[in-house]
């Protein structure tokens, strides 16, 4: 299993990530482009849009090179497919770890990402990007992630935002304050890429 180390260093393999949001349903077609649910499938039925029906179902799947294929010939913006993806905030000091966390996420397909490596940032950039998922640090060289948490939650902008601590912290007192104070789940490093894209597609709709 791949582990990446508290400095940034891998620790064993990595792993590559194999559930790349490459596949899309016919609704979340209708989403992107902005068209009902039934012309997605008549143009689907009629061969203007390519994919395939999952074996033993009527479900249909449009590969996501075959929707920018159909976006482009009817000049529907890209654009929409960029913001049906799921936006992550990437807080921490050490910019090898931003670097390979950036990386994962914009290697799987599914995530727009936007980095940082102080709390002042974290706090700024969240109320800009208005992030689904917040990978937070907890030692900043500013301020604690707790506090960072407390701020996200006193925001009402940003409600929806999930936050996952990353650190090296094992004192139990401390990760329970950090869960009191806002954050949604702690995973310790060095962590299992895995564990972590586990713990990120439980928290957004994929």
């Amino acid at each position: 299993m791949g582990k990446i180390g508290k400095r940034g260093a891998p620790v064993g393999r990595m792993v590559k990530t194999n559930d790349i949001k490459s596949v899309y349903t016919t609704g979340e077609v209708a989403k992107i482009c902005s068209i009902s649910q039934q012309t997605v499938i008549r143009c689907f039925d009629s061969g203007r849009l390519s994919g395939f029906r999952v074996p033993g179902s009527r479900f249909r799947r449009i590969p996501r090179d075959r929707l920018i294929d159909f976006m482009k010939a009817n000049e529907i913006p890209l654009s929409n497919l960029e913001q049906s993806m799921n936006r992550v905030l990437v807080i921490d000091d050490d910019p090898e770890i931003v670097r390979l966390l950036s990386d994962i996420l914009e290697h799987d397909g599914r995530f727009e990402v936007k980095t940082g490596g102080t709390g002042f940032e974290a706090g700024l950039l969240a109320r800009d990007f208005l992030p689904d998922i917040m990978l937070l640090d907890y030692k900043l060289p500013d301020i604690d992630g707790n506090v960072v948490c407390k701020s996200i939650r006193a925001n009402q902008h940003l409600s929806h935002t999930r936050i996952i601590i990353i650190s090296g912290v094992v004192d139990r007192e401390e990760i329970n304050e950090l869960m009191s104070a806002g954050a949604d789940a702690f995973i310790k490093k060095p962590f299992d890429v895995n564990r972590l894209m586990d713990a990120i597609g439980e928290m957004v709709r994929v």
